[in-house]
């Protein structure tokens, strides 16, 4: 289709785009991997959020955080596949706004892409099983998300503490592990270079074995989110 077609062709500029922002900041450290041939825009900043930015939102989610709902795919099976509790925060938030506009200024994306942010509470054993973040088309919620903006381009993901033990994030197919480290933020797209979603950017909240988890996630859409 010549929708489609365009689609790809916006995500690939979203993606590049981005990626020279990243690339340039003198913060931001990509992150290589030495076993994969295609590009990875994976990317990393110390300290994104202050340690006192980090407790307020944990309070946040605290107070209103509930079973995390799911989307069912294929590769989504059984009760235990995402076991966390998380909650959108409110928007207009004060605290929230800063942080979003951090991260849609960091990244240069309209806020207008942006989902609002998803906070997320780990527990011991809780986890979040490999999955992607991009909507897989041949799903009965595509149609929905279809039109409410679309394909997911970058995922923000942040901290905000550090567990005991446990509660890596890991991208499988690329061998790699990320833990938890306060304030840091982890970002990545889910296409690749080509506007297509990227298979290797599976990725999973590991199972927390000591402690609890807390993190903010922002998605971004091609085009505006509603």
């Amino acid at each position: 289709m010549i929708a489609d077609y365009f689609h790809r062709r916006q995500l690939a500029r979203i993606g590049r785009e981005v990626g020279e922002r990243l690339d340039a900041h003198e913060r931001v450290q990509r992150i290589t991997f030495d076993d994969v041939r295609v590009p990875m825009q994976v990317y990393c900043y110390q300290d994104f959020m202050t340690r006192a930015e980090c407790r307020d939102m944990m309070q946040m989610i605290d107070a209103d955080a509930i079973p995390s709902e799911l989307y069912r795919s294929g590769q989504q099976d059984g009760n235990d596949f995402r076991t966390s509790y998380s909650c959108n925060l409110d928007r207009w938030h004060p605290d929230v706004l800063r942080i979003d506009d951090r991260i849609c200024g960091l990244t240069g994306i309209d806020a207008r892409r942006g989902e609002t942010l998803q906070g997320q509470r780990y527990a011991k054993g809780q986890q979040f099983k490999p999955h992607h973040d991009f909507f897989h088309t041949n799903q009965s919620y595509w149609q929905k998300e279809r039109k409410a903006g679309g394909q997911r381009s970058w995922t923000a993901m942040i901290f905000l503490n550090e567990p005991k033990s446990g509660g890596e994030t890991e991208f499988p197919q690329l061998s790699f592990k990320m833990m938890p480290r306060t304030g840091m933020l982890l970002i990545w797209n889910n296409m690749g270079l080509d506007g297509r979603p990227n298979l290797n950017l599976l990725h999973s909240g590991n199972p927390v074995t000591a402690g609890t988890k807390y993190i903010v996630t922002k998605w971004f859409r091609r085009g505006f989110w509603v």
